[in-house]
């Protein structure tokens, strides 16, 4: 549900989830492995920057409720226009995870001794969808064979360095950066950054790819999940776990299971390996058995491998 109002030149929108929502747990990552300008979380607020076209559109979002009835209000400065609001709506939904089905994984988890058992500390939980589908594309770039915390480390640098700061509530939250800012940038300034050779040119091709529309990453929104996986993988750097990943942490798709990460395949070790690590292939065979619900189900058997100790590297 969404409702609108203006006040004082502010445009506020309230957003009521459909089902339990866990903000603290779901906006986690965005503290768990270091600083991510562009996702700035503080105490009771989210503020972030859409970038829409040419302009720049801060956003703020608070929450209030419980789990099972919280409210989002989402403050945007100044006069905007419906089409914005209705923009930074959508955004919103996807960085808190609104649209998935989460009463019918519960429904499904309950049959599942493992899951089942990942529900009651878990309750809320939901995974936050990348905003912008070349933002996800660069994480998962510098994700690729560091851990998190290294990789958050590099982003962050890159976002400072080629992103737009837009102040915000009293703080600065920077638009991430746009492809042909990136397209442009030089390797040698994204390697004094961390980032190693190879992946500095990753990035730099894949910005340069989406500037020619060599790689249109909005009509990925509807394309079939192997249209999507062959587009992505055509790019030098980008591998069937960089398209895993995509599908699940930007597209939403439910039936997704990234079975070539480290730490799903920990997760499946742990519960169903009996004393090995499965395959690639009997890690897909046993997740198909979750159907349209296997991307939240990936999501709670690695957020529940955290419970015990923080993780260092794979997963989202």
């Amino acid at each position: 549900m969404v409702a609108a109002s203006r006040a004082r030149q502010h445009m506020n929108l309230v957003l009521e989830p459909d089902g339990p929502l866990d903000v603290h747990a779901t906006l986690a990552r965005y503290r768990l492995w270091g600083e991510d300008p562009s996702n700035r979380l503080g105490e009771g607020v989210f503020r972030r920057v859409l970038r829409l076209g040419a302009r720049l559109v801060p956003y703020e979002v608070r929450w209030s409720g419980g789990v099972d009835d919280a409210r989002l209000t989402v403050r945007l400065p100044g006069a905007r226009a419906t089409r914005v609001g209705e923009a930074v709506a959508a955004e919103v939904r996807r960085v808190f995870g609104l649209d998935f089905d989460l009463a019918g994984f519960y429904r499904l988890a309950k049959g599942d001794p493992v899951l089942a058992a990942l529900i009651e500390p878990l309750y809320g939980l939901r995974p936050t969808l990348a905003a912008r589908p070349l933002e996800m594309l660069v994480h998962a770039i510098a994700a690729q064979q560091v851990n998190l915390p290294f990789a958050f480390v590099c982003r962050a640098r890159l976002v400072r360095r080629y992103g737009t700061p837009v102040a915000i509530g009293g703080q600065t939250a920077w638009a991430f950066p746009a492809p042909a800012t990136l397209a442009a940038a030089r390797v040698r300034d994204l390697r004094r950054m961390q980032f190693s050779t190879r992946k500095a040119e990753y990035i730099r091709d894949l910005a340069r790819a989406v500037r020619a529309g060599a790689l249109d990453l909005e009509a990925l929104a509807t394309a079939p999940d192997a249209v999507v996986i062959e587009r992505l993988t055509a790019l030098r750097g980008l591998g069937r776990w960089t398209a895993d990943w995509f599908l699940a942490r930007c597209l939403g798709r439910g039936a997704v299971c990234p079975a070539g990460d480290l730490a799903v395949r920990k997760a499946f070790a742990r519960h169903w390996g009996r004393g090995r690590t499965p395959s690639e292939a009997a890690i897909r065979r046993r997740a198909a058995a979750w159907g349209p619900h296997q991307n939240l189900a990936i999501h709670y058997l690695l957020a529940g491998m955290r419970l015990a100790a923080p993780a260092t590297g794979g997963g989202t």
